[in-house]
Protein backbone atom coordinates (compact mmCIF):
# COMPACT_ATOMS: atom_id res chain seq x y z
CA UNK A 1 0.00 0.00 0.00
CA UNK A 2 2.74 2.08 0.78
CA UNK A 3 4.64 2.02 -2.25
CA UNK A 4 1.10 2.72 -4.39
CA UNK A 5 0.20 5.92 -2.60
CA UNK A 6 4.37 6.17 -3.12
CA UNK A 7 3.85 5.85 -7.07
CA UNK A 8 0.15 7.73 -6.89
CA UNK A 9 1.74 10.97 -5.14
CA UNK A 10 5.10 10.52 -7.84
CA UNK A 11 2.44 10.80 -10.87
CA UNK A 12 0.72 13.63 -8.98
CA UNK A 13 3.92 15.43 -8.58
CA UNK A 14 5.02 14.90 -12.24
CA UNK A 15 1.86 15.60 -13.64
CA UNK A 16 1.32 18.73 -12.02
CA UNK A 17 5.05 20.12 -12.45
CA UNK A 18 4.75 19.16 -16.76
CA UNK A 19 2.61 22.68 -16.77
CA UNK A 20 6.09 24.78 -15.61
CA UNK A 21 7.97 24.89 -18.56
CA UNK A 22 11.68 26.24 -18.40
CA UNK A 23 12.41 28.85 -21.21
CA UNK A 24 15.80 28.06 -22.67
CA UNK A 25 18.23 31.15 -22.03
CA UNK A 26 18.83 32.05 -25.73
CA UNK A 27 14.68 32.61 -25.78
CA UNK A 28 14.57 34.84 -23.12
CA UNK A 29 17.82 36.81 -24.58
CA UNK A 30 16.19 36.89 -27.71
CA UNK A 31 12.97 38.01 -26.76
CA UNK A 32 14.15 40.75 -23.79
CA UNK A 33 16.78 42.17 -27.21
CA UNK A 34 14.33 41.98 -29.75
CA UNK A 35 11.48 44.34 -27.49
CA UNK A 36 14.55 46.76 -27.07
CA UNK A 37 14.95 46.53 -30.56
CA UNK A 38 11.34 47.54 -31.44
CA UNK A 39 11.24 50.56 -29.14
CA UNK A 40 14.61 51.85 -30.71
CA UNK A 41 13.52 51.20 -34.17
CA UNK A 42 9.28 52.50 -33.44
CA UNK A 43 7.96 49.29 -34.14
CA UNK A 44 4.75 49.09 -32.32
CA UNK A 45 3.08 46.06 -32.80
CA UNK A 46 6.38 44.06 -32.84
CA UNK A 47 7.29 45.66 -29.42
CA UNK A 48 3.42 45.00 -27.62
CA UNK A 49 3.35 41.39 -29.33
CA UNK A 50 6.22 40.47 -27.45
CA UNK A 51 4.59 41.21 -24.39
CA UNK A 52 1.79 39.22 -22.69
CA UNK A 53 -2.00 40.05 -22.70
CA UNK A 54 -2.43 40.73 -19.22
CA UNK A 55 1.60 42.28 -19.09
CA UNK A 56 2.21 45.27 -16.63
CA UNK A 57 5.37 47.55 -17.28
CA UNK A 58 6.38 49.96 -14.38
CA UNK A 59 8.29 52.75 -15.23
CA UNK A 60 10.49 55.15 -13.53
CA UNK A 61 8.15 57.59 -12.33
CA UNK A 62 6.22 56.28 -8.90
CA UNK A 63 2.77 57.00 -11.27
CA UNK A 64 3.53 55.03 -13.86
CA UNK A 65 2.09 51.68 -13.09
CA UNK A 66 0.72 50.30 -16.25
CA UNK A 67 -1.49 47.51 -17.17
CA UNK A 68 -1.41 46.71 -21.01
CA UNK A 69 -3.78 48.81 -22.52
CA UNK A 70 -2.54 51.63 -20.69
CA UNK A 71 1.52 51.59 -21.19
CA UNK A 72 0.28 51.35 -25.26
CA UNK A 73 -1.84 54.31 -24.69
CA UNK A 74 1.14 56.40 -22.97
CA UNK A 75 3.45 54.62 -25.48
CA UNK A 76 1.69 55.19 -28.93
CA UNK A 77 2.77 58.97 -29.27
CA UNK A 78 6.39 58.48 -28.80
CA UNK A 79 6.65 55.25 -31.11
CA UNK A 80 4.50 57.53 -33.41
CA UNK A 81 7.00 60.02 -33.74
CA UNK A 82 9.21 57.47 -35.10
CA UNK A 83 11.55 56.40 -32.01
CA UNK A 84 10.09 55.79 -29.00
CA UNK A 85 13.19 54.79 -26.63
CA UNK A 86 16.65 52.91 -26.70
CA UNK A 87 17.96 50.91 -24.27
CA UNK A 88 21.01 48.87 -24.58
CA UNK A 89 21.69 45.93 -22.48
CA UNK A 90 24.94 46.23 -20.70
CA UNK A 91 24.29 43.46 -18.13
CA UNK A 92 21.97 40.96 -18.08
CA UNK A 93 20.74 38.12 -15.63
CA UNK A 94 18.68 34.77 -16.11
CA UNK A 95 16.73 32.71 -13.73
CA UNK A 96 14.51 30.11 -13.69
CA UNK A 97 12.80 28.45 -10.76
CA UNK A 98 10.14 26.15 -10.05
CA UNK A 99 9.22 27.06 -13.61
CA UNK A 100 9.08 30.68 -13.74
CA UNK A 101 11.69 32.57 -15.87
CA UNK A 102 13.02 36.07 -14.74
CA UNK A 103 15.62 38.33 -15.14
CA UNK A 104 17.46 41.64 -14.13
CA UNK A 105 19.44 43.73 -16.72
CA UNK A 106 21.78 46.84 -16.52
CA UNK A 107 20.98 48.99 -19.65
CA UNK A 108 22.10 52.10 -21.29
CA UNK A 109 19.72 54.61 -21.93
CA UNK A 110 18.65 58.25 -22.34
CA UNK A 111 18.13 58.56 -18.77
CA UNK A 112 22.02 57.02 -18.10
CA UNK A 113 22.26 53.69 -16.49
CA UNK A 114 18.68 51.99 -15.84
CA UNK A 115 18.04 48.65 -14.47
CA UNK A 116 15.11 46.60 -15.89
CA UNK A 117 13.73 43.47 -14.17
CA UNK A 118 10.99 40.99 -15.53
CA UNK A 119 9.15 37.68 -16.06
CA UNK A 120 9.30 36.07 -19.21
CA UNK A 121 6.50 33.51 -19.61
CA UNK A 122 4.90 31.31 -22.60
CA UNK A 123 1.42 32.43 -23.81
CA UNK A 124 0.55 30.40 -27.27
CA UNK A 125 3.37 28.48 -27.25
CA UNK A 126 5.75 31.56 -27.47
CA UNK A 127 7.89 33.25 -24.64
CA UNK A 128 6.63 36.87 -23.71
CA UNK A 129 7.16 39.96 -21.46
CA UNK A 130 4.23 39.56 -18.67
CA UNK A 131 6.09 42.14 -15.79
CA UNK A 132 8.62 44.96 -16.28
CA UNK A 133 9.93 47.23 -13.99
CA UNK A 134 12.41 49.78 -15.07
CA UNK A 135 14.46 51.84 -12.60
CA UNK A 136 16.94 54.74 -12.70
CA UNK A 137 20.21 53.60 -11.14
CA UNK A 138 21.33 56.22 -8.75
CA UNK A 139 24.81 55.91 -6.98
CA UNK A 140 24.46 55.48 -3.35
CA UNK A 141 26.94 58.56 -3.31
CA UNK A 142 24.08 60.25 -4.70
CA UNK A 143 21.26 59.13 -2.64
CA UNK A 144 20.98 61.95 0.15
CA UNK A 145 20.97 64.91 -2.63
CA UNK A 146 18.43 62.92 -4.56
CA UNK A 147 16.22 62.24 -1.84
CA UNK A 148 16.03 66.42 -0.54
CA UNK A 149 15.70 66.86 -4.40
CA UNK A 150 11.95 65.17 -4.19
CA UNK A 151 10.93 65.52 -0.91
CA UNK A 152 8.25 67.82 -2.05
CA UNK A 153 6.84 66.28 -4.71
CA UNK A 154 7.41 62.82 -2.44
CA UNK A 155 5.38 64.51 0.27
CA UNK A 156 2.30 65.42 -1.96
CA UNK A 157 2.57 62.05 -3.66
CA UNK A 158 2.12 60.09 -0.40
CA UNK A 159 -0.87 62.91 0.59
CA UNK A 160 -2.60 62.17 -2.59
CA UNK A 161 -2.15 57.91 -2.24
CA UNK A 162 -3.42 58.27 1.60
CA UNK A 163 -6.46 60.12 0.43
CA UNK A 164 -7.85 57.62 -1.61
Amino acid sequence: MRSFLFAAFLAFFITGCSSYQTIPETQVNQVIDQWHEAAANAQFETYFDLMSNDAVFIGTDATENWQLEEFKAFAKPFFDKGKAWSFTSLERNIYSVNGVTYFDELLDTQMGVCRGSGVIKKQNGKPVIAHYVLSIAVPNDNVASLTEMKKIWDASYIKELKSR
